[in-house]
Protein backbone atom coordinates (compact mmCIF):
# COMPACT_ATOMS: atom_id res chain seq x y z
CA UNK A 1 0.00 0.00 0.00
CA UNK A 2 1.36 3.57 -1.19
CA UNK A 3 0.71 6.04 1.22
CA UNK A 4 3.55 8.73 -0.23
CA UNK A 5 2.91 12.37 0.20
CA UNK A 6 4.85 13.06 -2.95
CA UNK A 7 2.28 10.85 -4.82
CA UNK A 8 -0.64 12.80 -3.01
CA UNK A 9 0.55 16.29 -3.59
CA UNK A 10 2.02 15.85 -7.14
CA UNK A 11 -0.42 13.25 -8.89
CA UNK A 12 -4.12 14.31 -7.20
CA UNK A 13 -4.78 17.54 -7.90
CA UNK A 14 -5.02 19.55 -4.70
CA UNK A 15 -7.71 22.35 -3.46
CA UNK A 16 -5.53 24.27 -0.83
CA UNK A 17 -1.95 24.71 -0.36
CA UNK A 18 -2.45 23.08 2.83
CA UNK A 19 -4.08 19.72 2.73
CA UNK A 20 -5.04 18.07 6.08
CA UNK A 21 -2.12 15.07 4.69
CA UNK A 22 -3.29 12.76 7.13
CA UNK A 23 -2.93 8.75 6.04
CA UNK A 24 -6.14 7.08 6.28
CA UNK A 25 -6.03 2.78 5.65
CA UNK A 26 -9.46 1.97 7.33
CA UNK A 27 -12.29 3.30 9.05
CA UNK A 28 -14.62 1.87 11.73
CA UNK A 29 -17.68 3.52 13.26
CA UNK A 30 -16.78 6.82 14.42
CA UNK A 31 -12.53 6.41 14.40
CA UNK A 32 -10.22 6.60 11.55
CA UNK A 33 -7.13 4.65 11.40
CA UNK A 34 -3.52 5.49 10.08
CA UNK A 35 -1.34 2.43 8.38
CA UNK A 36 0.60 3.04 11.67
CA UNK A 37 -2.46 2.35 13.98
CA UNK A 38 -2.88 5.61 14.95
CA UNK A 39 -6.32 6.42 15.91
CA UNK A 40 -8.45 9.61 14.59
CA UNK A 41 -12.10 10.06 16.19
CA UNK A 42 -13.92 12.08 13.44
CA UNK A 43 -15.73 14.69 14.81
CA UNK A 44 -16.84 15.69 10.93
CA UNK A 45 -18.07 12.91 9.58
CA UNK A 46 -15.91 13.42 6.46
CA UNK A 47 -18.21 17.03 6.39
CA UNK A 48 -21.57 15.55 7.28
CA UNK A 49 -21.56 12.67 5.28
CA UNK A 50 -21.46 9.84 7.51
CA UNK A 51 -24.44 10.38 10.07
CA UNK A 52 -24.37 6.64 10.66
CA UNK A 53 -20.34 6.14 11.11
CA UNK A 54 -17.96 4.55 8.83
CA UNK A 55 -18.67 1.15 7.72
CA UNK A 56 -21.69 0.66 9.49
CA UNK A 57 -22.51 -3.29 9.19
CA UNK A 58 -25.75 -2.96 7.74
CA UNK A 59 -24.53 -0.59 5.65
CA UNK A 60 -21.56 -2.66 4.32
CA UNK A 61 -23.46 -5.91 3.79
CA UNK A 62 -26.55 -4.04 1.30
CA UNK A 63 -23.52 -2.72 -0.83
CA UNK A 64 -22.21 -6.34 -1.00
CA UNK A 65 -25.52 -7.63 -1.56
CA UNK A 66 -25.68 -5.67 -4.65
CA UNK A 67 -22.39 -5.96 -6.03
CA UNK A 68 -22.66 -9.41 -6.46
CA UNK A 69 -26.39 -8.79 -8.30
CA UNK A 70 -25.00 -5.70 -11.04
CA UNK A 71 -23.31 -2.47 -10.77
CA UNK A 72 -24.26 0.23 -13.31
CA UNK A 73 -26.50 -1.12 -16.50
CA UNK A 74 -27.97 2.25 -17.98
CA UNK A 75 -28.35 5.81 -17.79
CA UNK A 76 -30.60 7.20 -15.54
CA UNK A 77 -34.26 6.78 -16.16
CA UNK A 78 -34.06 3.95 -19.25
CA UNK A 79 -34.33 0.69 -17.09
CA UNK A 80 -36.16 -0.44 -14.07
CA UNK A 81 -34.28 -1.31 -11.08
CA UNK A 82 -35.20 -2.81 -7.73
CA UNK A 83 -32.59 -0.86 -5.57
CA UNK A 84 -33.45 2.57 -7.05
CA UNK A 85 -37.23 1.68 -6.94
CA UNK A 86 -36.93 0.60 -3.19
CA UNK A 87 -35.16 3.89 -2.21
CA UNK A 88 -37.57 6.16 -3.91
CA UNK A 89 -40.62 4.14 -2.65
CA UNK A 90 -39.06 4.65 1.29
CA UNK A 91 -37.95 8.29 0.75
CA UNK A 92 -41.48 9.31 -0.37
CA UNK A 93 -43.18 7.51 2.18
CA UNK A 94 -41.04 9.84 4.56
CA UNK A 95 -41.99 13.36 2.83
CA UNK A 96 -45.07 15.30 2.25
CA UNK A 97 -47.33 14.19 -0.62
CA UNK A 98 -46.45 16.81 -2.99
CA UNK A 99 -42.54 15.69 -2.71
CA UNK A 100 -43.44 12.39 -4.29
CA UNK A 101 -40.94 12.27 -7.24
CA UNK A 102 -36.91 11.81 -6.87
CA UNK A 103 -34.37 12.40 -9.26
CA UNK A 104 -31.35 10.78 -8.70
CA UNK A 105 -28.18 12.25 -9.29
CA UNK A 106 -24.26 11.71 -8.20
CA UNK A 107 -23.93 14.81 -5.57
CA UNK A 108 -25.22 17.31 -4.15
CA UNK A 109 -24.14 20.27 -6.23
CA UNK A 110 -25.46 18.01 -9.41
CA UNK A 111 -28.53 17.74 -6.98
CA UNK A 112 -28.83 22.29 -6.95
CA UNK A 113 -27.91 22.05 -10.46
CA UNK A 114 -31.48 19.73 -11.32
CA UNK A 115 -33.10 21.59 -8.77
CA UNK A 116 -32.55 25.41 -10.60
CA UNK A 117 -33.19 23.72 -13.88
CA UNK A 118 -36.30 21.94 -12.96
CA UNK A 119 -37.27 25.87 -11.15
CA UNK A 120 -36.73 27.78 -14.57
CA UNK A 121 -38.45 24.88 -16.73
CA UNK A 122 -41.47 25.27 -14.13
CA UNK A 123 -41.94 29.17 -13.98
CA UNK A 124 -40.46 30.09 -17.63
CA UNK A 125 -38.61 32.90 -15.34
CA UNK A 126 -35.09 33.37 -15.40
CA UNK A 127 -34.62 35.19 -11.69
CA UNK A 128 -32.79 33.51 -9.25
CA UNK A 129 -32.57 34.37 -5.34
CA UNK A 130 -29.96 32.99 -2.82
CA UNK A 131 -29.53 34.75 0.48
CA UNK A 132 -25.63 35.76 1.33
CA UNK A 133 -22.62 33.86 2.81
CA UNK A 134 -24.64 30.94 1.51
CA UNK A 135 -23.10 27.67 -0.19
CA UNK A 136 -24.95 25.33 -2.88
CA UNK A 137 -21.67 24.10 -4.23
CA UNK A 138 -18.46 24.23 -6.94
CA UNK A 139 -20.18 24.25 -10.32
CA UNK A 140 -21.14 27.09 -12.15
CA UNK A 141 -24.85 26.47 -11.59
CA UNK A 142 -24.36 26.48 -7.91
CA UNK A 143 -21.50 28.59 -7.72
CA UNK A 144 -23.65 31.23 -9.01
CA UNK A 145 -26.10 31.12 -6.62
CA UNK A 146 -23.83 30.83 -3.23
CA UNK A 147 -22.61 33.88 -1.75
CA UNK A 148 -18.72 33.70 -1.04
CA UNK A 149 -17.52 36.06 -3.49
CA UNK A 150 -14.33 35.41 -2.87
CA UNK A 151 -15.01 31.95 -4.29
CA UNK A 152 -16.55 33.10 -7.39
CA UNK A 153 -14.63 36.00 -8.53
CA UNK A 154 -11.87 33.98 -10.61
CA UNK A 155 -14.84 32.11 -12.51
CA UNK A 156 -17.23 34.98 -13.97
CA UNK A 157 -18.99 35.04 -16.03
CA UNK A 158 -21.67 32.89 -14.14
CA UNK A 159 -25.10 32.51 -14.08
CA UNK A 160 -27.11 35.90 -14.46
CA UNK A 161 -30.26 37.04 -12.78
CA UNK A 162 -28.86 36.02 -9.73
CA UNK A 163 -29.89 38.36 -6.63
CA UNK A 164 -29.23 37.94 -2.99
CA UNK A 165 -30.84 38.42 -0.15
CA UNK A 166 -29.83 38.39 4.12
CA UNK A 167 -30.91 34.86 5.41
CA UNK A 168 -33.24 35.64 8.11
CA UNK A 169 -34.12 39.22 7.35
CA UNK A 170 -37.87 39.43 7.05
CA UNK A 171 -37.76 42.74 5.19
CA UNK A 172 -34.99 41.35 2.37
CA UNK A 173 -38.57 38.91 1.44
CA UNK A 174 -40.30 41.99 -0.57
CA UNK A 175 -37.32 41.67 -3.03
CA UNK A 176 -38.56 37.53 -4.02
CA UNK A 177 -41.14 39.30 -7.09
CA UNK A 178 -43.59 38.26 -9.70
CA UNK A 179 -40.29 37.62 -11.86
CA UNK A 180 -38.31 35.20 -9.45
CA UNK A 181 -38.38 31.50 -10.66
CA UNK A 182 -37.07 30.21 -7.32
CA UNK A 183 -35.60 30.85 -3.91
CA UNK A 184 -32.94 28.68 -3.27
CA UNK A 185 -31.62 28.60 0.38
CA UNK A 186 -30.41 25.90 2.82
CA UNK A 187 -32.69 25.02 5.68
CA UNK A 188 -29.45 25.76 8.12
CA UNK A 189 -26.72 27.69 6.81
CA UNK A 190 -23.91 25.29 7.19
CA UNK A 191 -20.76 27.06 5.60
CA UNK A 192 -21.73 30.52 6.98
CA UNK A 193 -20.91 28.93 10.25
CA UNK A 194 -24.21 26.72 11.20
CA UNK A 195 -26.74 29.40 10.59
CA UNK A 196 -30.58 28.84 12.46
CA UNK A 197 -33.10 30.45 10.97
CA UNK A 198 -36.38 31.53 12.92
CA UNK A 199 -39.64 29.68 12.21
CA UNK A 200 -41.44 33.02 11.43
CA UNK A 201 -38.43 33.67 8.94
CA UNK A 202 -39.37 30.37 7.18
CA UNK A 203 -43.16 30.21 7.47
CA UNK A 204 -42.72 33.83 5.50
CA UNK A 205 -40.53 32.49 2.73
CA UNK A 206 -42.82 29.87 2.02
CA UNK A 207 -45.66 32.43 1.98
CA UNK A 208 -43.65 34.98 -0.37
CA UNK A 209 -43.24 32.16 -2.62
CA UNK A 210 -46.68 31.01 -2.67
CA UNK A 211 -48.06 34.83 -3.03
CA UNK A 212 -45.44 35.46 -6.48
CA UNK A 213 -45.49 32.07 -7.68
CA UNK A 214 -42.12 31.52 -6.87
CA UNK A 215 -40.53 27.77 -6.34
CA UNK A 216 -38.97 27.71 -2.77
CA UNK A 217 -35.60 25.16 -3.13
CA UNK A 218 -34.17 23.88 0.33
CA UNK A 219 -30.98 22.60 0.36
CA UNK A 220 -30.55 19.85 2.78
CA UNK A 221 -27.06 18.49 1.55
CA UNK A 222 -25.39 19.61 4.99
CA UNK A 223 -28.51 19.73 7.24
CA UNK A 224 -30.51 16.74 6.08
CA UNK A 225 -30.64 12.84 7.17
CA UNK A 226 -30.72 12.80 10.88
CA UNK A 227 -28.36 16.04 11.74
CA UNK A 228 -30.37 18.70 13.19
CA UNK A 229 -32.70 15.49 15.49
CA UNK A 230 -35.12 15.35 12.32
CA UNK A 231 -34.68 13.14 9.05
CA UNK A 232 -34.89 16.63 7.34
CA UNK A 233 -34.78 20.07 8.86
CA UNK A 234 -37.61 21.98 7.28
CA UNK A 235 -39.79 19.87 9.25
CA UNK A 236 -38.65 21.76 12.07
CA UNK A 237 -39.97 24.99 10.53
CA UNK A 238 -43.48 23.44 9.68
CA UNK A 239 -43.05 24.01 6.46
CA UNK A 240 -42.51 22.41 3.03
CA UNK A 241 -40.55 23.05 0.20
CA UNK A 242 -41.63 22.92 -3.45
CA UNK A 243 -38.03 20.64 -4.00
CA UNK A 244 -35.64 19.86 -1.84
CA UNK A 245 -31.87 18.48 -2.33
CA UNK A 246 -30.27 15.95 -0.83
CA UNK A 247 -26.85 14.48 -0.95
CA UNK A 248 -23.81 13.88 1.80
CA UNK A 249 -24.76 11.77 4.55
CA UNK A 250 -27.82 10.71 2.21
CA UNK A 251 -25.34 7.93 0.74
CA UNK A 252 -23.88 6.69 3.59
CA UNK A 253 -20.58 6.93 2.70
CA UNK A 254 -21.26 6.25 -1.39
CA UNK A 255 -21.79 8.96 -3.74
CA UNK A 256 -25.72 9.54 -4.58
CA UNK A 257 -27.98 12.81 -4.14
CA UNK A 258 -31.57 13.86 -5.41
CA UNK A 259 -33.47 16.60 -5.96
CA UNK A 260 -37.31 15.99 -5.57
CA UNK A 261 -40.34 17.61 -5.95
CA UNK A 262 -43.96 16.96 -6.95
CA UNK A 263 -44.34 14.26 -10.13
CA UNK A 264 -46.20 17.09 -11.69
CA UNK A 265 -43.93 19.30 -12.15
CA UNK A 266 -40.44 16.71 -12.65
CA UNK A 267 -42.54 15.83 -15.12
CA UNK A 268 -41.60 18.79 -17.17
CA UNK A 269 -38.06 17.70 -18.01
CA UNK A 270 -39.14 14.47 -19.89
CA UNK A 271 -40.10 17.32 -22.85
CA UNK A 272 -39.77 20.58 -24.44
CA UNK A 273 -37.01 19.50 -24.63
CA UNK A 274 -36.34 15.71 -23.90
CA UNK A 275 -33.87 15.21 -21.73
CA UNK A 276 -34.37 18.12 -19.63
CA UNK A 277 -31.53 16.75 -17.33
CA UNK A 278 -29.96 13.33 -17.78
CA UNK A 279 -26.98 12.11 -16.05
CA UNK A 280 -24.82 8.45 -16.56
CA UNK A 281 -24.51 7.51 -13.38
CA UNK A 282 -27.38 8.73 -11.08
CA UNK A 283 -29.08 6.07 -9.29
CA UNK A 284 -26.45 3.74 -9.54
CA UNK A 285 -28.02 0.63 -7.82
CA UNK A 286 -24.92 0.41 -5.48
CA UNK A 287 -24.89 3.57 -4.00
CA UNK A 288 -29.05 3.21 -3.62
CA UNK A 289 -28.48 0.47 -2.07
CA UNK A 290 -26.16 2.06 0.62
CA UNK A 291 -28.71 4.89 0.79
CA UNK A 292 -31.29 2.72 1.66
CA UNK A 293 -29.58 0.80 4.17
CA UNK A 294 -28.38 4.23 5.76
CA UNK A 295 -32.13 5.18 6.26
CA UNK A 296 -32.79 2.13 7.69
CA UNK A 297 -30.02 2.39 10.04
CA UNK A 298 -31.40 5.86 11.37
CA UNK A 299 -34.77 4.27 11.71
CA UNK A 300 -33.97 0.82 13.58
CA UNK A 301 -31.30 2.46 16.11
CA UNK A 302 -33.67 5.53 16.82
CA UNK A 303 -30.73 7.56 16.05
CA UNK A 304 -32.89 10.60 15.55
CA UNK A 305 -34.14 10.64 19.21
CA UNK A 306 -31.16 10.95 20.64
CA UNK A 307 -29.68 13.62 18.40
CA UNK A 308 -30.86 16.80 20.71
CA UNK A 309 -29.52 14.80 24.08
CA UNK A 310 -26.14 14.45 22.35
CA UNK A 311 -26.16 17.47 21.26
CA UNK A 312 -26.67 19.35 24.48
CA UNK A 313 -24.16 17.18 25.98
CA UNK A 314 -21.27 18.49 23.18
CA UNK A 315 -22.34 22.02 24.37
CA UNK A 316 -22.42 21.99 27.76
CA UNK A 317 -19.12 20.12 28.23
CA UNK A 318 -17.55 22.94 25.59
CA UNK A 319 -17.40 25.54 28.07
CA UNK A 320 -14.28 28.05 27.87
CA UNK A 321 -13.61 31.45 28.46
CA UNK A 322 -12.06 31.94 24.77
CA UNK A 323 -15.11 30.75 23.35
CA UNK A 324 -17.08 33.65 21.98
CA UNK A 325 -20.38 31.51 21.16
CA UNK A 326 -21.23 28.32 20.45
CA UNK A 327 -24.18 27.87 17.56
CA UNK A 328 -25.95 24.45 17.56
CA UNK A 329 -28.92 22.61 15.59
CA UNK A 330 -28.98 19.06 16.80
CA UNK A 331 -25.58 17.54 16.67
CA UNK A 332 -24.52 20.39 14.08
CA UNK A 333 -22.05 23.22 15.55
CA UNK A 334 -19.72 25.56 15.08
CA UNK A 335 -17.53 26.83 17.69
CA UNK A 336 -16.24 30.79 17.78
CA UNK A 337 -12.93 32.48 18.77
CA UNK A 338 -11.40 35.78 18.35
CA UNK A 339 -9.14 34.54 15.18
CA UNK A 340 -8.64 32.49 12.31
CA UNK A 341 -5.47 31.81 13.39
CA UNK A 342 -6.73 30.87 17.20
CA UNK A 343 -8.88 28.12 15.39
CA UNK A 344 -6.60 26.77 13.35
CA UNK A 345 -3.92 25.78 15.84
CA UNK A 346 -6.93 24.61 17.87
CA UNK A 347 -7.67 22.22 14.68
CA UNK A 348 -3.77 21.30 14.38
CA UNK A 349 -3.52 20.49 17.56
CA UNK A 350 -6.83 18.35 18.28
CA UNK A 351 -5.79 16.61 15.18
CA UNK A 352 -2.04 15.93 16.39
CA UNK A 353 -4.43 14.45 19.71
CA UNK A 354 -6.25 12.06 17.64
CA UNK A 355 -9.72 14.48 17.40
CA UNK A 356 -10.75 15.94 13.96
CA UNK A 357 -12.44 19.10 13.69
CA UNK A 358 -12.70 21.12 10.50
CA UNK A 359 -12.77 24.82 9.01
CA UNK A 360 -16.12 26.27 7.31
CA UNK A 361 -14.96 27.59 3.79
CA UNK A 362 -17.05 31.33 4.53
CA UNK A 363 -16.33 31.29 8.65
CA UNK A 364 -12.94 30.80 9.60
CA UNK A 365 -12.99 32.28 12.91
CA UNK A 366 -15.18 28.93 13.70
CA UNK A 367 -14.13 25.40 13.53
CA UNK A 368 -16.97 22.78 13.09
CA UNK A 369 -18.12 19.67 14.39
CA UNK A 370 -20.31 17.41 13.21
CA UNK A 371 -20.43 13.56 14.20
CA UNK A 372 -21.75 10.67 13.51
CA UNK A 373 -25.10 10.69 14.92
CA UNK A 374 -23.71 7.34 16.20
CA UNK A 375 -21.32 8.41 18.52
CA UNK A 376 -21.70 8.04 22.61
CA UNK A 377 -21.85 9.76 25.64
CA UNK A 378 -18.39 8.52 26.92
CA UNK A 379 -17.08 9.03 22.64
CA UNK A 380 -18.31 12.67 23.37
CA UNK A 381 -16.77 13.36 26.64
CA UNK A 382 -13.63 12.14 25.34
CA UNK A 383 -13.49 14.35 22.62
CA UNK A 384 -14.59 17.51 24.35
CA UNK A 385 -11.62 16.46 26.73
CA UNK A 386 -9.01 16.51 23.96
CA UNK A 387 -10.73 20.04 22.49
CA UNK A 388 -10.58 21.63 25.96
CA UNK A 389 -6.84 20.63 26.32
CA UNK A 390 -6.17 22.25 22.53
CA UNK A 391 -7.98 25.29 23.75
CA UNK A 392 -5.90 25.94 26.87
CA UNK A 393 -2.49 24.67 24.56
CA UNK A 394 -3.26 27.21 21.92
Amino acid sequence: MDYNVDIFLNNIAQTTGSPFLISIERAEGIYLYSPEGKRYTDLISGISVSNVGHRHPKVVEAIKAQLDKHLHVMVFGEYIQSTPNQLAQKLVSLLPPSLNCVYYVNSGTEANEGALKLAKRVTGRTEIISCRKSYHGSTHGSLSVSGNELKKSAFRPLLPDVRFIDFNSLTDLKQITEATACVIMETIQGDAGVRVPSKEYMKAVRKRCDETGALLILDEIQCGMGRTGTLFAFEQFDIVPDIITIAKAFGGGLPIGAFIADKKIMQLLTHDPMLGHITTFGGNPVCCASALATIHVIEEEKLLASVEKKGRLFESLLQHHHIKEIRRIGLMFAIDFDSADRVNRIVEHAKQAGVICYWFLSHPNSFRIAPPLTISEDQIRESCAVILEAIEKT
